[in-house]
């Protein structure tokens, strides 16, 4: 049933999600949910060390310190203390920049860096102390209601115009904070409904290659802390955001948002459980691609210097979203070029951190084999999997040899996910890039098992920063 179905039916599914959020405790999450809400607060922070010194973060900060305003809440890894929703947008921000972070493959977007952000935020103006398991209760809640926006929408954003990791922020970081706060039912469904005349989150950005890519979450982020912040005084937002006459369904999502979906087992099927990790620091729409890439270098008889051509196929979504940038000139481009990817693969043998930078751009040998890759649409990719993260299909002619490899799903998903030592590795990786100390990665790791213990969250975050900067 889609949302122009319950146009004039009540009650809508944000005042549902309203009362679930309001009411969900602790103790009431499975286990399975608990541990899926880690990993994603320690890939959302690791990711947000590796963008501490990425383009737009330090210009940013230094927005923030221009602006000056009540030492509320912490920007990660500084020790600065700014407002909260400053600290919302630059956290935020910095998460994304990389484009390292979470992804779920079926909703298409990612979670975390919305989400924690904001939770992390609220803490900062909460008037108690906010204990480890009411801080894991607020990122469940607003992970779960971004993922599921995010799985009941049937329109690819392609088509619809949006990237849905920033659009659905702004609801998903209302939930998170108002949870944080204590809110009651009325005044979470208001910060949610304020959240509603804050939404945006274009895709223009992507084919432009902006820097603004990697902050629209932020600035989800900040509109979620204002929403909580306005609700608190009284202020009413709109209601029936979902689904109403003019909600996100009908105005955003072209009447494509379906509300059997969003309402189905809620409190039972945990979406944020099917959440993805990245090995790769760019567009989850290449991480296929890069696989297939990687299979291709060790097929035997491979040798990247004799290719003349290299076809990559995936779905139409997949096509539009990273075989358009032709030329991979800024980072943001290089992060949505499978061009520039698969030539990173195939040269390196690896896609890392360090292909994302001003200077490896510029890698005449990576460049030269990037130009002789030709994007494509297939048609059985486009039929199996039209709305999904797609699966790429790559070939590489050397002579009169074809090398083909396919892969159907990336690495990091429910199929093929990473290890513990995957997971330390990049950590260590992101410590490294964001200009930290890789020894520090198992103060983080211990820092991040006390965090569900923890009787005061805002102090056990203080500590963590202060591991990592070493004071």
């Amino acid at each position: 049933m889609h949302t122009n179905d319950l146009a004039d039916a009540s009650p809508d599914f944000a005042m549902l999600y309203a009362q679930f959020s309001s009411a969900l405790s602790f103790s009431e999450i499975p286990r399975s949910v608990i541990a899926a809400a880690k990993l994603n607060i320690f890939d959302t922070l690791a990711c947000s060390i590796a963008g501490f010194k990425a383009p737009g973060v330090q210009e940013v900060l230094d927005i923030v310190r221009d602006w000056g305003g009540k030492p509320e809440a912490e920007v990660l890894w500084t020790g600065l203390q700014v407002p909260a929703p400053h600290a919302a947008w630059i956290n935020g921000i910095m998460a994304h920049a990389c484009d390292y972070d979470d992804t779920h493959d079926k909703a298409i977007l990612h979670g975390g860096i919305s989400v924690v952000p904001a939770a992390l935020a609220a803490v900062g103006v909460a008037s108690h102390k906010v204990t480890g398991k009411e801080f894991y209760a607020a990122v469940v809640t607003g992970l779960e209601l971004i993922c599921r926006l995010g799985v009941a929408t049937r329109i690819g954003l392609i088509q619809a115009g949006f990237i849905y990791s920033g659009l659905f922020a702004h609801f998903a970081a209302a939930a998170a904070a108002a949870r944080v706060l204590r809110l009651p039912p009325k005044e979470t469904l208001n910060a949610i409904g304020i959240a509603y005349s804050q939404a945006a989150g274009t895709h223009q950005v992507t084919r432009d290659g902006a820097l603004t890519k990697r902050m629209q979450p932020g600035f989800g982020a900040r509109s979620g802390l204002t929403a909580v912040a306005m609700a608190r005084k009284g202020l009413t937002g709109a209601q029936r955001i979902f689904e109403g006459q003019d909600g996100l369904g009908r105005t955003y999502l072209q009447s494509e948002l379906d509300s059997d979906v969003l309402r189905e087992g809620l409190g039972r099927r945990w979406h944020l459980e099917d959440l993805a990790y990245k090995p790769y620091p760019c567009c989850r729409m290449n991480h296929c691609a890069i696989d297939a890439a990687l299979q291709l270098r060790a097929q035997p008889g491979f040798d990247w210097t004799r290719v003349s051509e290299i076809r990559v196929y995936t779905n139409a979504q997949g096509n539009q979203a990273v075989g358009q940038h032709l030329e991979a000139n800024t980072v943001v481009q290089a992060q949505f070029s499978i061009r520039y990817n698969i030539a990173c693969a195939l040269v390196h043998g690896a896609v890392g951190l360090s292909d994302f930078t001003s200077e490896a751009l510029s890698r005449p040998e990576v460049r030269s084999l990037a130009a002789r890759v030709t994007p494509l649409v297939a048609e059985d990719i486009e039929r199996s999997a039209g709305r999904n993260v797609t699966p790429a299909r790559v070939e590489a002619v050397i002579g009169d040899k074809v090398f083909t490899a396919q892969v159907d799903e990336a690495k990091g998903g429910l199929q093929k996910p990473m290890s513990g030592d995957d997971l330390r590795r990049k950590l260590e990786d992101c410590l490294s890039f964001g200009g930290f100390d890789s020894r520090r990665a198992s103060a983080f790791d211990a820092a991040i098992e006390r965090l569900e213990d923890s009787d005061d969250i805002a102090v056990d975050i203080r500590q963590m920063i202060g591991g990592i900067l070493n004071r």
